[in-house]
């Protein structure tokens, strides 16, 4: 496995001592099954303050470890898992293996919990600085942006510190989520990312957009999204839905292509190799993005008519659990950027033009064209918006997560789309709501 995990010949034998599923190892300081392992991880490296539902004693078995993330959170933290354990970075790999499992305070417990550890530690940065990943890149902008990160985590899509994730990765192999976005380590450390002065849109960039945007169809989803009241949607009938939402984006996307202002410069099959491999990402954006107000919305309320049943309940996968997490995470951070049908085809642009695909025959002229729509994007974004010096990064970080989730899907099983839709469009309607 990637994460720590320290052999113990009797892990065969034993079991997970959250959920009481079968043990694969050693994890931060337990014994633990890959699924808590993963869980630990991820609740504390992305900060997740959960709710407890009922008396905050909920039962945690293999079937139900999944009902309640509070109560499984606590069970990690009161059986001893230790969270110095995992990297401080967030990247795959334990920061210290001889580190065992710790006992912590019932009200140290309460502190992580509730929430309160992790504003200490951001009030702790905000108010003496990170002196190891620092840079002029990561200064905090206007209000409405997003809090500046000082390392590169899992969630790497909510960092400012875009010139820290350079300078710590310059010279390293380079993730595979991350080597599709060309020239993220070759910028000098005199990178046009500083906040730029006033200044002019360069004519060629403002047509080139222009371009882009007009390949675009903008207009509303014509797949009918209308329940009537009182209308108990089924699995299927909104699995249906979901397929004949795939179907007019995807075709959207094929139509997409023939209007891109470089259409004549690449091959049909290279064309063929690029949509194969990244329509799902071009979706996941698409979705998230121009789209939003119809899939948060319309979608969002045919899915409020479908009541899982029990056994789909305790079948979800930790897999769909991370999915949801991260594309509720997702949703929030596009919400707050508010990104422009601009942004957006640049985005789309950028991210379908994959020179790291296999297969293509055009590879070098397809990196010269990421290049061109890269500091396009850039351009127009440092113009547009001068009062957001970490807007571009922060639009360009966004790119590997989105990559990472549409990978992420394919494995989610069929028949759990349904309930993995119903609670990220319920959880992202209802939080927008209450802004």
């Amino acid at each position: 496995m990637f994460e720590v995990s320290v052999p113990d010949d009797r892990a065969e034998q034993r079991t997970c001592l959250i959920c009481g599923d079968r043990a694969t190892g050693l994890h931060y300081g337990i014994i633990s099954c890959e699924g808590c392992k993963g869980f630990f991880k991820r609740s504390i490296c992305n900060k997740r303050v959960y709710r407890c539902s009922r008396d905050k004693n909920c039962v945690m078995s293999r079937k139900q470890r999944n009902r309640c993330q509070y109560c499984r959170l606590l069970k990690c933290l009161q059986m001893g898992m230790n969270r110095k354990a995992i990297r401080e970075d967030g990247m795959p790999g334990g920061r210290n293996k001889s580190i065992g499992p710790v006992q912590i305070s019932e009200e140290e417990i309460e502190r992580i919990m509730s929430g309160q550890e992790f504003e200490e530690e951001a009030n702790h940065w905000s108010n003496h600085g990170d002196s190891d990943h620092s840079s002029p890149g990561n200064r905090a902008s206007e209000s409405n942006q997003p809090s500046p990160g000082s390392t590169l985590s899992s969630r790497s899509v909510e960092l400012n510190g875009f010139m820290a994730f350079r300078e710590q990765y310059m010279g390293m192999s380079v993730p595979p989520h991350y080597q599709y976005i060309p020239h993220l380590f070759s910028y000098s450390t005199h990178s046009p990312l500083l906040p730029p002065q006033a200044r002019s849109l360069d004519p060629q960039s403002y047509s080139l957009i222009h371009q882009l945007v007009s390949a675009e169809d903008l207009e509303p989803l014509g797949t009918p999204m209308l329940i009537e009241d009182g209308y108990a949607v089924t699995q299927a009938e909104l699995f249906a839905l979901l397929c004949r939402l795939a179907d007019e984006l995807l075709f959207r996307q094929i139509a997409w292509i023939k209007k891109l202002p470089f259409f004549c410069e690449l091959s049909i099959k290279d064309y063929t190799c690029l949509l194969s491999s990244t329509w799902q990402e071009l979706i996941l954006l698409s979705s998230l993005t121009v789209y939003s107000k119809q899939i948060f919305g319309e979608l969002a309320d045919v899915t409020a008519k479908y009541s899982p049943s029990d056994e789909e309940l305790h079948r979800f996968s930790d897999e769909g659990m991370e999915v949801i997490e991260r594309l509720i995470y997702l949703y929030h951070k596009f919400h707050q950027l508010k990104v422009s049908n601009e942004e957006y085809a640049c985005m789309k642009a950028i991210n379908f033009l994959n020179q790291d695909i296999r297969g293509l025959t055009s590879a070098s002229q397809l990196e010269q064209l990421n290049k061109r729509y890269w500091y396009i994007c850039q351009d127009f974004t440092e113009y547009k918006y001068t009062h957001q010096p970490n807007r571009f990064p922060d639009l360009m970080m966004c790119l590997p997560e989105i990559r990472y989730i549409a990978g992420k899907m394919v494995n989610v099983p069929l028949e759990q789309l349904p309930l993995l839709f119903k609670v990220v469009l319920h959880s992202c309607k209802t939080s927008v709501s209450k802004e």
